[in-house]
């Protein structure tokens, strides 16, 4: 139990690094790209490096207050008390990963940007309940860009590889 507690605290001090707030979102680049691919090999591998992101990055020198208060409503929402709606909540995190990568295995585009822009609308949502006005606008910025260089890099794709009409 201890190398638990101890790992935790290693990587939860890495967590305070912005860096990976902004990376996060472009792995649904790659998780697009292998369930178009109909990769199940390359879908596991982005889960798992989207889900150890988190602790790749140093610990920052200094950390401004509104990324700590965001980090620690963030440690009190998941330590806290779990209701069914709170379970509920944490569902919908497979089931759009899940959603997500039906979509580009079916090669449905459309649904496909439909889910991500939901995914990440529903986060920063969830950053408006859960944090104050400042730890809200520290996330705010990661999660735009990121979102905003997904639809542009999936538009580009589809550009690229769009079919010409017969």
């Amino acid at each position: 139990m201890e190398f638990i507690d101890t790992f935790f605290e290693w990587a939860w001090a890495r967590h305070h690094n912005v860096l990976s707030w902004y990376i996060r979102p472009l792995f649904l680049l790659p998780f697009c790209y292998f369930a178009y691919k109909r990769s199940l090999v390359g879908l596991f591998i982005t889960v798992v490096a989207l889900a150890t992101s988190m602790f790749w990055f140093p610990v920052p020198k200094s950390i401004s207050p509104a990324v700590l208060s965001a980090l620690q409503a963030e440690k009190e929402y998941l330590l806290g008390t779990w209701t069914i709606w709170k379970l509920l909540l944490a569902l919908l995190i497979p089931a759009s990963f899940i959603t997500l990568a039906a979509a580009f295995w079916k090669r449905s585009y459309l649904l496909g940007l439909l889910v991500i822009n939901a995914m990440v609308v529903i986060k920063i949502l969830w950053t408006f309940v859960i944090f104050d006005h400042d730890a809200t606008l520290a996330h705010l910025l990661p999660a735009v860009v990121g979102l905003s260089l997904v639809n542009f890099a999936v538009f580009l794709y589809l550009r690229k590889h769009k079919k010409p009409r017969t």
